[in-house]
């Protein structure tokens, strides 16, 4: 287990190398660091990284997870967008350690996974601390990509981890929810009260495990339909579904949904939040497009 050396009650690191450089956290990169040891040693833990792995971490910032992650690893891919942060790590880390961080400066929205899927040929392993802004283009941005992710443990904001994980009947059961966990299976691993934090944000936040290896056992038909049918089925959630679906597929009338809607054994007075996974795959195997319902 990744051992995390405390200084005096608690790490003091990041105010402390930030001091020294003579920065400040810019609260417009989302710059909040992970502070304390026993979390960070956890969220490790919960990785079960192995010494055939290749991690991309997402906000490298001073380090936290970057240095007791490269000894259990055979290569790590450091991505942040503050360049000073990136020069004050190089500078805590060993030459040993160097050889085994490639350091890339830019947005993480624009990064290639493929790129470095091709370089190392095997799945990539993500870790970080998202900045609560990027939550959902990220998210999509993984989804995108989920051929070449193995699996990812990210800290999110905890009200945004919540619709992630919600199941039907919950408040924040929407689109997010049932797609996400169509092509994974999301599993909450911590919460991570704010003052765990340099600077504390306003929020707690949660751990979560996005693995792609375990996506939904049911499949679409159509994907494309499927996503549409969430979306639409959501885009008006005090609605009933047929109304909603009405109103949010323009391709397909009362009468088609109506019709879809009885087929699948659906009510169509019910709301999209009481609908499973499994009911939207069905429901938009039928409405796809150019399919004539009987």
């Amino acid at each position: 287990m990744v051992q995390i050396k405390k200084v005096n009650q608690g790490l003091i690191v990041s105010k402390a190398l930030l001091s020294k450089s003579g920065i400040r956290p810019r609260k417009r990169l989302g710059q909040n660091f992970l502070e304390d040891p026993a979390i960070i040693e956890k969220i490790i833990t919960h990785a079960r990284f192995d010494k055939n792995d290749v991690v991309v971490e997402i906000g490298s910032g001073l380090g936290a997870l970057t240095i007791p992650i490269i000894s259990n690893i055979y290569h790590l891919v450091a991505i942040e967008k503050d360049p000073l942060l990136i020069t004050i790590l190089k500078e805590r880390l060993s030459l040993k350690e160097k050889e085994k961080i490639t350091f890339i400066s830019g947005d993480v929205l624009k990064l290639d996974f493929k790129e470095i899927y091709d370089k190392f040929k095997q799945k990539l392993q993500i870790v970080g601390n998202l900045p609560y802004n990027i939550s959902s283009p990220f998210l999509e941005k993984l989804i995108i990509n989920r051929n070449y992710i193995k699996n990812a443990i990210l800290m999110f904001q905890y009200e945004f981890a919540q619709r992630l994980t919600a199941t039907p009947k919950r408040k924040e059961y929407g689109a997010l929810s049932v797609i996400s966990q169509y092509y994974a299976q999301i599993s909450p691993l911590l919460k991570i009260k704010r003052d765990a934090f340099y600077p504390k944000p306003k929020v707690d936040s949660m751990v979560l495990e996005i693995d792609f290896k375990k996506p939904h056992p049911f499949q679409a038909k159509n994907e494309v339909t499927f996503r549409k049918t969430v979306k639409a089925a959501f885009s008006y959630r005090r609605k009933t579904i047929l109304n909603s679906l009405e109103r949010g597929m323009v391709s397909a009338s009362r009468e088609m949904i109506a019709k879809a809607l009885t087929k699948c054994l659906i009510d169509p007075k019910r709301r999209a939040e009481t609908l499973t996974i499994d009911e939207y795959i069905h429901l938009s195997s039928v409405l796809m497009p150019d399919k004539t319902i009987p």
